[in-house]
């Protein structure tokens, strides 16, 4: 039933033949699993893909969207790089607050009730309405603007939402004492940005994360892969942005290095508490395949 659009997924996103493997054996029953539980509760289905950065989170987001629509659900994806603030937004909060907000990525650097509200809208939305689903661009560092946004129509059977923190809880204070890399150590010694950052996450974040009915996980096998497969990530960016002898908004290792270390304590954290709070775990090994389903109700 969904050989061939496998096969064309793959040749899309240009995917290793091995993909079409781990499709059918973990990704094809999780989708099957989650039309099943929609048909059996008919309202909106909000399901969380998270994941460390580079974990194949987009992907399987864009596949599960593939798989659902191929089964008769209307889907819509969402992305929390999506809701990120704007340029000038952030630049605020670095001369506020911290100046390592400045960075996109971690907790406090997003536009949670823009996300609340785009959420209900989606929940909501009957066969006359139509929701704006914002973007951000990447390559630009800035919000597209709304003139730009994709619209989706009413009534949605099932909303995807990934990102690399989706589901995460906050951390205790004891935890945020001593700085994990060398960017908390030189730049944020008195812990200002780190206390500032997990805080947030224990607000808005958290209301949005409970509106999730199913968290999916894609577990790396560490930390130490995650800068590989992001920096692989960045080399697609690369090609996709490439203009001339340049790629616009494009880090090279050095930028990409101390950019992670933004992530690292959250991921860290995420690797060892997610894992018990997903319905669905998919532990990936060193050559993003999946070795194993933990923690889940989908049968294979």
């Amino acid at each position: 039933m969904y050989s061939q659009l496998i096969r064309k997924f793959i040749d899309q996103e240009a995917l290793p033949e091995t993909y079409a493997i781990d499709a059918e054996s973990w990704f094809v029953p999780l989708a099957e699993h989650i039309a099943a539980r929609h048909r059996k509760e008919r309202n909106p289905l909000v399901v969380g893909i998270t994941g460390a950065q580079g974990t194949g989170k987009s992907t399987l987001a864009k596949l599960t969207n593939a798989l659902l629509t191929k089964n008769g659900c209307r889907v819509t994806s969402l992305s929390i790089d999506d809701f990120y603030l704007s340029r000038h937004a952030r630049a605020r909060l670095a001369e506020t607050v911290h100046p390592l907000l400045a960075s996109r990525g971690v907790p406090g650097t997003h536009d949670t009730p823009l996300a609340l509200s785009t959420l209900t809208a989606l929940e909501s939305a009957g066969a006359a309405d139509q929701v704006l689903i914002p973007a951000f661009n990447k390559s630009e560092d800035d919000c597209v603007i709304k003139d730009y946004w994709l619209s989706v129509n009413g009534p949605i059977d099932v909303i995807l939402l990934e990102g690399w923190f989706v589901g995460a809880s906050s951390m205790s204070d004891t935890k945020l004492l001593n700085p994990v890399n060398e960017l908390e150590q030189t730049e944020d010694k008195e812990g200002v940005w780190r206390r500032y950052v997990n805080q947030q996450l224990s607000l808005d974040y958290q209301t949005l994360f409970r509106r999730i009915n199913e968290l999916v996980m894609l577990q790396a096998p560490s930390f130490d892969k995650v800068f590989e497969w992001r920096s692989k990530q960045e080399q697609k960016l690369k090609l996709k942005n490439k203009i001339g002898n340049k790629a616009k908004g494009v880090m090279d290792s050095t930028e990409l290095h101390r950019f992670i270390q933004h992530y690292e304590r959250l991921t860290r954290h995420c690797l060892v508490t997610l894992p018990a709070q997903a319905d669905v775990v998919f532990r990936l090994d060193d050559n993003h395949r999946v070795i194993e389903r933990l923690a889940t109700t989908v049968q294979g």
